[in-house]
């Protein structure tokens, strides 16, 4: 399945729109990862343990439209955006939305 932020694929024609698909993940930090973070923004450098959770959320919310496209009968997806927000009453909580729209292409 393709899987494109433009609105249109090269050289492939567009023959049915399937709707607006959406994946989303929500996903908790736990403490040590919170830990981590937390010396990596007294120490500076890079936060790894933020960045793996947040690699692996993104690819779960591509993962998930893609499962929904195909449901839907689609062979591709359409202008993906991808959407993260901070959740919960301690911004301990992280979403990541993945929306497009599926098609079928020749």
């Amino acid at each position: 399945m393709i899987i494109t932020t433009t609105n249109a694929i090269e050289g492939k024609k567009i023959i049915a729109y399937k709707g607006i698909m959406f994946g989303e993940v929500i996903t908790g930090i736990n403490f040590i990862k919170d830990f981590a973070a937390g010396l990596t923004n007294i120490f500076g450098g890079r936060s790894n343990s933020y960045e793996g959770e947040l690699m692996e959320a993104r690819t779960k919310a591509i993962e998930e439209l893609k499962s929904r496209a195909a449901a839907a009968g689609a062979n591709a997806v359409i202008g993906v955006d991808v959407d993260y927000e901070v959740l919960g009453s301690g911004n301990n909580m992280l979403m990541v939305t993945a929306s497009g729209t599926a098609v079928m292409i020749e």
